[in-house]
C-alpha cells in the first residue's frame, strides 16, 4: 500500500492477556488532542460521561433509533451548497462547494508537505460518479464467501454517545443476524475515558476484542504493540476505496492497524444574519481577513467577531495554515517553535490582541465558545460537525438557514489546512477471537453501514462509495465534505495525549496574553526535547530547519 506512515517507536507493552502488569504509558490529558467534544445531538462535552463501562452488558436488539435526521434541517445551512465559489478557496480557483468541482484542486500535492501529509488526491469524487459506484456488500464487507460459519464471542467497546448508540445497536444486531454463530457483547464506554480504560484493561488481560478508537490514539497504541495487524484479513481496508486522509491513520510501515469508520474535520462556522448586518457577503479566506471581519462585526453589531477554543487540537488549523505541525517525524525535529509555527500561533493571538475575539476563559473554553456562538453572541467559530445538532436546537439556528459552514481560513502562504479527525475500529493484539473480530470490523465499516450512519446521524463516511446522492444532499454534510478537502492527515504522535495537554496549557497562556507565541512555543519545544522527545532536535524561530 502506498503512503504508509513509518513504524512508530515506543516502549513495548504486553499483548492482551499476557500477564497482569498494567502497561506503562504517557499520561492522558483531559482533552488529549481528541477531535471530538460534542457528537451529533449532544448538548455538551459532559454528555460523554454518562456511559458506564461496568454497567449491565445486554445484547442489543434492533430497536428504534431516535436518530438525527440532518437532511431536513435547513436548505442553506452549509456554505457547501450555496455560494461556495466565494468561500474557503485561498488559491482563488473559484471552485464551488459541489464535490464534483473539487477534483482539479485535489489532483496535486500541497506545497511544503511530504506525501503522507499531503491533501489526498482521492478525497473528493464527482457526485455523478459516486452515484454510479456500487456499494460494498452488506455483511462482511470485503470478506467474501466463508468456507464455514464462524462462531465465537467478541466484546466491542463503543465510544459513540447516547444519541449515536441506538444506530450502532442496530448495526450490531444486523451483524449478529448475518453471523448467528458470533455473540457480540456491545459495551458503551465514555469517550473521554476510553483510552485510559483500554490501557488499564490491557494490563489486566481484559481488553476488548474491538475498540472504536479516536484516530489520534492509534500511534500510541501501535507503539505499545497493543493492536492486531489486519493485513490480509477480512477487515483490511482497501486504500483505493477510502478517503486517503482517513486510511492514512491506520497505515504504519507494512502493517494495517484498524479500519476507518467515520471521519471529520474542523471548519469555520458563521452566523449569516450577523454577517449581513455587518455588510459581509462571504466567509473569510485568510486568517488576516478573519481578523478584519471580526472587527467589522464588532463595530456593526453587539456581537463578538470570533470566539476561540484553547484546546491544542483547535490550534492545528493555524499551524497547518503555515504548512507546519507539532513535529516533523521524518526529520526527528520539534517544529512547534519554528518560524512557521510561531506565525500560525501569532495569527490566533492577533485575533484576541486586535479585539476581533475576546480572551477565552482559562477553563471550559469549548463550552464558552459553543455557547456564545449558539446564542448569537459571536459571528464566527472553528468547530466540527459534532457541534451542529446542538446549534440547530437553538432559536438562532433553528431552521438551519442562518448557519454558514466553510473551510478553515488560510495562513500567510495561502494554504488552508484542518486536521483529520474521526474514529477507527481496531482489534486488540492477541485476541483469541481474531476471525470473528475481523468480520465484525469489516461489516461495521462497509459502505452500506457507513451510509446508514451518515443518513441517520449526520457523520461523515470514510468510504468513497458511501458518499451517495442521499448523503451529499444534506447541506451540512455537503459543507463538511467540502471542508474535508482542506484536511490533512494527522502526524503520528505516540505521546500525543501528553503533547496536546501541554500545548493546551501554553496555547491558553498565549491567547490570554500571559506569554508571547515565540516564548511560549520555545519553552514548550524545550520541555518536549527534555522529556518526551529527547532524540529530536528543535527548530526555533529565526533558525533554519522549519
Amino acid at each position: 500500500m502506498a503512503n504508509r506512515q513509518q513504524p512508530v517507536e515506543g516502549t513495548a507493552r504486553p499483548r492482551t492477556g499476557e500477564g497482569s502488569r498494567r502497561p506503562e504509558r504517557v499520561p492522558v490529558g483531559t482533552a488529549g488532542g481528541c477531535c471530538k467534544y460534542l457528537q451529533a445531538g449532544s448538548g455538551s462535552g459532559k454528555d460523554r460521561d454518562r456511559g458506564d463501562l461496568q454497567g449491565p452488558r445486554t445484547r442489543p436488539g434492533p430497536g428504534d433509533a431516535p436518530g438525527h435526521d440532518a437532511a431536513g434541517r435547513g436548505e442553506d445551512a452549509g456554505g457547501g451548497v450555496n455560494g461556495m465559489n466565494d468561500t474557503g478557496d485561498p488559491e482563488g480557483s473559484g471552485d464551488t462547494g459541489n464535490p464534483g468541482n473539487t477534483g482539479d484542486r485535489l489532483g496535486g500535492r500541497r506545497p511544503g508537505r511530504d506525501s503522507r501529509r499531503a491533501v489526498p488526491a482521492g478525497a473528493a469524487l464527482l457526485v455523478t460518479v459516486l452515484a454510479l459506484l456500487p456499494l460494498a456488500a452488506c455483511g462482511a464487507g470485503d470478506s467474501g464467501p466463508e468456507a464455514e460459519p464462524v462462531s465465537g464471542s467478541i466484546t466491542f467497546w463503543d465510544t459513540s454517545n447516547e444519541t449515536e448508540a441506538p444506530v450502532f445497536n442496530q448495526l450490531v444486531a444486523a451483524f449478529q443476524r448475518e453471523h448467528p454463530g458470533i455473540d457480540v457483547d456491545h459495551v458503551s464506554v465514555p469517550f473521554f475515558e476510553a483510552e485510559e480504560r483500554y490501557l488499564d484493561a490491557v494490563g489486566t488481560g481484559s481488553a476488548p476484542d474491538v475498540l472504536r478508537a479516536d484516530v489520534g490514539w492509534t500511534a500510541h497504541m501501535v507503539a505499545g504493540d497493543l493492536l492486531a495487524d489486519l493485513t490480509g484479513t477480512p477487515a483490511e481496508p482497501a486504500p483505493e476505496e477510502f478517503l486517503e486522509t482517513a486510511v492514512d491513520s491506520v497505515l504504519f510501515g507494512d502493517a494495517v492497524y484498524g479500519a476507518p469508520q467515520v471521519t471529520d474535520t474542523l471548519a469555520l462556522m458563521y452566523n449569516k444574519d450577523l454577517f449581513d448586518r455587518a455588510g459581509l457577503t462571504r466567509p473569510p479566506r485568510y486568517w488576516s481577513e478573519t481578523q478584519a471581519y471580526g472587527l467589522t462585526v464588532a463595530e456593526a453589531t453587539d456581537a463578538e467577531g470570533i470566539v476561540l477554543n484553547t484546546d491544542g487540537y483547535f490550534a492545528l488549523p493555524f499551524l497547518h495554515g503555515e504548512d507546519t505541525d507539532l513535529i516533523d517525524p521524518d526529520a526527528r525535529t520539534i517544529t512547534i517553535a519554528g518560524d512557521a509555527a510561531v506565525r500560525g500561533i501569532s495569527a490566533a493571538a492577533s485575533l484576541v490582541e486586535s479585539g476581533a475575539a475576546p480572551a477565552p476563559p482559562e477553563k471550559d473554553a469549548y463550552e464558552a465558545m459553543q455557547g456564545a456562538f449558539k446564542r448569537g453572541e459571536a459571528a464566527m467559530m472553528i468547530n466540527g460537525p459534532w457541534a451542529v445538532a446542538d446549534l440547530l436546537d437553538s432559536p438562532v439556528f433553528a431552521d438551519g438557514a442562518n448557519l454558514g459552514i466553510a473551510p478553515v481560513p488560510a495562513g500567510t502562504g495561502g494554504s488552508a489546512g484542518s486536521p483529520t479527525g474521526g474514529h477507527n475500529l481496531v482489534v486488540s493484539a492477541g485476541t483469541p477471537n481474531a476471525t470473528a473480530a475481523q468480520l465484525f470490523v469489516s461489516f461495521m465499516t462497509a459502505a452500506e453501514q457507513q451510509e446508514k450512519v451518515a443518513l441517520e446521524l449526520g457523520l461523515l463516511p470514510t468510504r468513497k462509495a458511501a458518499y451517495t446522492d442521499a448523503v451529499l444532499a444534506d447541506p451540512v454534510r455537503n459543507a463538511f465534505y467540502f471542508a474535508h478537502t482542506k484536511a490533512v492527515p494527522r502526524t503520528p504522535l505516540p505521546a500525543g495525549s501528553r503533547m496536546f495537554a501541554d500545548l493546551q496549557e501554553v496555547y491558553t497562556d498565549v491567547l490570554r496574553g500571559g506569554t508571547t507565541p515565540a516564548d511560549g512555543m520555545a519553552d514548550l519545544a524545550l520541555d518536549w526535547q527534555g522529556g518526551l522527545l529527547n532524540d529530536h532536535t528543535v527548530a526555533t524561530a529565526g533558525a533554519s530547519g522549519d
